[in-house]
């Protein structure tokens, strides 16, 4: 299947299923697995080794599926076990592999073992799987400590007999006790479990955050904000303790049990890239997202430092760099590189405000930036919709709103919704063919009139579009002996000009200036992300070459 062999995780392109918002099969405005099933042929034709797909276990949808009900089964909403049984087997028969989300961090406050906690007394081996604690001040009145949800507010919810639990995200998903065993037995019996039915690495949620310090000290004044930043101090209590390492070396040994090791990637955010290699020593996890990568701006010296620091760290341990430009988590590239430069700014909270945003500018950014990555030794994600140039819906009606930050912010903070909005595959209205004509639900989101311009219908005629661009990039990627894994050379640039050697005479050039730059003397063209000005490569494009 796809990249061959057993190490094939080293240098796989994986697309990311957003699978309330790929495709909806029966008509609900839900995407789900039988729309999965419709679209194997598109992402084998696309040219991508892999699928992940986000929760797709019954869930209260507190926080689109992140709230996990039973980690064993199949939310109904999207299908029936049967039918994700026969999707893997599908994929698979057309050399695609199967990634699942794993969120071992907390569970859903419907889950079995939380129910049987509020029902059971303190000090019960119940709450012992999870953070339940006495409160603080007069009465026990106050959260036991000073700790925040990352969603906004608190990160303790009482409950009617006194007690507090935590939860560093919604108050639906209280965080699991990972010093207790049952709590790690449990959750390599789930590995187990979905391994046994073919499934071919997780995606790990959360994966910096399981261990807690046992004492649950406050941590004072910080500067933390948002859902997704490293730790901003040492020894943090609750962010990237040295703990975690020993629950990953008994999951990489249940991996390792099976004949064609599953593989697992880590959402692991870090304070430095000598923490997150520590997640991928040669007994832990095959892989991490690389997200001082996603954060950095568009600028040459940012993205050559955050490239030559990354390749540098993961290969000390000898793993490979794991490339990402956008997820379900942060706003769509194309809305952040269309707007003036934000070092580190992934969130619509952080960016500037939309009527900065240039969006012919982020898409021709957005271009350059899929060629640069998919140049880059190691592996590469794509998230849903990346590959038609999706930009952030950034005008969604306040009441269709669904992620927990837009209430748990009071409303100040809109959240993650714009880059979940279903995708676009047909026709001039929605929706777009995202769900059957006539279906009897409108999509769970509304997606914007001017989708019509960038279905995958449409683009599918447009030689330049950028499907295009991302099915001949992948499969350049696929046939040329310099891409994947191997070792990168910095070649001699103008200043604002990345430009480095794949050997094999590949060369990939990305002009980050703001005039036109020569390409290389006797070079050839194998692919470039805009037209080229004669013998000149443009601003803000890039280009893979012959040298």
């Amino acid at each position: 299947m796809g990249t061959a062999g057993a190490s094939w995780w080293r240098d796989a392109v994986v697309y990311q299923v957003y699978i309330r918002s790929f495709a909806d099969a029966n008509g609900d405005g839900v995407g789900d697995i039988a729309g999965i099933r419709s679209r194997l042929d598109y992402l084998r034709d696309l040219g991508v080794d892999a699928l992940w797909i986000n929760p797709w276990y019954p869930s209260p949808m507190a926080d689109g599926g992140y709230d996990v009900a039973d980690y064993r089964a199949v939310e109904p909403v999207f299908g029936t076990a049967d039918e994700a049984a026969a999707m893997i087997e599908e994929a698979h028969a057309r050399g695609l592999r199967v990634i699942l989300d794993i969120v071992p961090n907390h569970t859903s406050d419907r889950h079995a073992w939380f129910q049987a906690a509020l029902a059971s007394p303190p000090g019960s081996r119940e709450r012992a799987r999870y953070w339940f604690r006495p409160g603080s001040g007069p009465g026990g009145a106050e959260p036991p400590n000073d700790w925040q949800s990352v969603f906004g507010g608190p990160a303790w919810t009482r409950v009617p007999d006194g007690e507090w639990y935590l939860h560093l995200f919604d108050s639906s998903q209280p965080d699991l006790n990972w010093d207790n065993e049952e709590v790690r037995a449990e959750f390599e019996d789930v590995l187990r479990f979905w391994f046994d039915r073919g499934v071919d690495g997780f995606r790990i949620d959360v994966a910096n955050g399981l261990v807690k310090q046992p004492d649950l000290p406050d941590l004072g004044p910080h500067d933390e904000e948002g859902l997704l930043l490293p730790p901003s101090r040492p020894d943090h209590p609750h962010w990237d303790r040295d703990g975690v390492h020993e629950i990953y070396r008994g999951w990489r040994r249940v991996a390792d049990s099976y004949p064609e090791p599953p593989v697992f990637v880590a959402e692991a955010w870090s304070p430095s890239p000598e923490r997150l290699a520590l997640y991928l020593r040669p007994d832990e996890l095959h892989t991490a997202f690389n997200f001082d990568y996603l954060r950095a701006p568009w600028d040459a010296d940012a993205l050559r430092k955050v490239i030559d620091e990354s390749l540098a760290t993961v290969a000390a341990v000898g793993a490979p760099a794991t490339w990402v430009l956008s997820n379900h988590d942060v706003a769509r590239h194309v809305s952040r590189l269309g707007r003036p430069l934000t070092p580190g700014a992934y969130s619509l909270a952080h960016l500037p405000p939309v009527d900065t945003l240039d969006r012919d500018l982020g898409t021709r950014r957005a271009r350059a930036a899929a060629l640069l990555m998919l140049a880059l030794p190691g592996s590469a994600y794509v998230y849903q919709g990346d590959e038609l140039g999706l930009w952030e819906v950034e005008d969604l009606p306040d009441e269709v709103r669904q992620d927990p930050t837009w209430e748990r912010s009071g409303h100040t903070e809109v959240g993650r919704d714009g880059c979940r909005v279903p995708l676009p595959w047909s026709g001039s209205r929605a929706p777009f063919g995202f769900s059957p004509d006539g279906a009897s639900a409108a999509p769970w989101l509304p997606q914007p009139a001017d989708f019509a311009s960038v279905t995958v219908q449409a683009e599918e005629g447009d030689p330049g579009s950028m499907l295009n661009l991302y099915r001949n990039a992948l499969r350049l990627r696929r046939e040329h002996p310099a891409l994947g894994g191997g070792e990168i050379t910095w070649l001699p640039a103008g200043p604002d000009v990345l430009a480095f050697s794949r050997g094999h005479g590949f060369a990939c050039v990305v002009n980050l200036s703001q005039a036109p730059v020569p390409l290389p003397d006797g070079s050839r063209l194998l692919l470039a992300s805009g037209p080229l000005d004669g013998e000149l490569l443009p601003a803000d494009t890039a280009a893979w070459l012959t040298v």
